[in-house]
């Protein structure tokens, strides 16, 4: 069969399988905000604690974006591309053109206007994912201002919708091998031999990125932060991350999290409390690989991001880590509303989904690496008080 009849089987299946992936990112992202942020806001005697865990976590989300887009954009820059194949790639994409979601090429001032649709069906039916975010990060502040009898009903209908759309996820993952083939024999016969020294440069780039920033950031945080010596730190995290490297999963790593802690002698709010919510949502070291990919992909595209889109990209990736499923590639499929932000096409997902095993082992360690240094910091904190 010849290559573009092959191409011509796969492409329906690859679509199939991106659709999949596309029609779960707004209930799931709706959902787990609203589940997680609800029940923080709503709760008078964890309040404290986990409004110091929120602030924590979307400064390291930020700070870890930010560095990713300041190291990642120069070095992805420099990586050639074949541009005949860049054209071919352009002339199959079926991204939105950037006037859909008013941020590619609006002022400053239109971009945060935008941030709060007036009509929120509108922006969900147009693929605006951010200001869907913003919209679903209000409302569940508000309902953590509702009365906890009529509250929890509300929280408990959310959570459900979380639950089914994480087991939705998970069940498209498990056809992740015939999606991603689908998707990637494509986009590598139009590539040729020019992407793979290109996915190599993403590979080690996300890895080293991860890594450095982890250490740099995270390990200061808990010892500083957390009062520990350097090796009591690093003896605190390597239980949990031994774990989380072999099963990429952090939600795997939580027992071994919850051990440590209690071990270590954590207030009960931050062992019964701030880790379990911690490993279900936060997720540091997809900040970096999420705001990485979408730039590799962006450059494989031949898409110049321009400082609006940038500054796109740091603020959804803040919010889409929060909607991440504790399953293994669970944070290439949360990245639907990352590549919107930039107008990158859904299907490079197929090409990052196909390398991620190794990305995604330093991805999900550094993860639990987060959790464990906020937990240090808050540890101390509350023994403070």
């Amino acid at each position: 069969m010849a290559p573009a009849s092959v191409s011509a089987v796969l492409a329906p299946i690859g679509t199939l399988f991106i659709n999949l992936i596309r029609v779960t990112v707004f209930p799931l992202v709706v959902s787990m905000l609203v589940a997680s942020i609800g029940a923080i806001s709503g709760s008078r005697t964890l309040g404290r604690a986990g409004g110091r865990a929120i602030a924590v976590a979307l400064v390291l989300l930020a700070v870890a974006a930010t560095v990713s887009v300041a190291v990642a954009a120069p070095v992805l820059g420099r990586v050639p591309v074949d541009r005949a194949a860049v054209q071919s790639l352009q002339a199959r994409a079926t991204a939105a053109p950037a006037a859909r979601t008013g941020v590619a090429d609006s002022r400053v001032a239109q971009w945060f206007i935008d941030l709060v649709p007036p009509n929120v069906f509108r922006a969900v039916n147009d693929d605006a994912m951010l200001p869907v975010i913003v919209v679903a990060v209000l409302f569940a502040l508000a309902l953590g201002r509702v009365r906890e009898e009529r509250r929890t009903p509300v929280l408990h209908v959310v959570e459900g919708i979380a639950e089914a759309m994480q087991r939705f996820v998970a069940a498209v993952l498990e056809l992740a091998p015939i999606g991603v083939f689908a998707l990637a024999a494509p986009l590598a016969a139009r590539l040729g031999v020019a992407a793979a020294g290109a996915v190599g440069v993403y590979i080690v780039l996300v890895v080293t990125l991860t890594v450095v920033v982890s250490l740099v950031l995270l390990y200061p945080l808990g010892i500083v932060g957390g009062g520990m010596r350097p090796a009591a730190f690093a003896s605190f995290c390597a239980p949990a991350q031994a774990v989380a490297f072999s099963s990429r999963s952090s939600l795997a790593a939580l027992p071994a999290m919850l051990e440590t802690a209690e071990q270590a002698g954590a207030p009960p709010v931050v062992a019964g409390f701030i880790l379990p919510l911690a490993a279900s949502v936060f997720r540091f070291g997809a900040a970096i690989a999420q705001t990485v990919g979408v730039l590799f992909l962006a450059r494989l595209y031949g898409i110049d991001l321009s400082p609006a889109q940038l500054a796109s990209i740091i603020v959804v990736v803040i919010f889409a880590t929060f909607a991440v499923p504790g399953i293994p590639g669970g944070s290439v499929i949360a990245m639907v509303p990352v590549l919107g932000a930039a107008n990158v096409p859904v299907e490079g997902i197929g090409i990052l989904l196909a390398v991620d095993a190794i990305p995604d082992m330093f991805r999900t360690t550094a993860n639990v690496t987060g959790t464990m240094a906020v937990a240090a910091l808050l540890s101390r904190s509350d023994a403070a008080v």
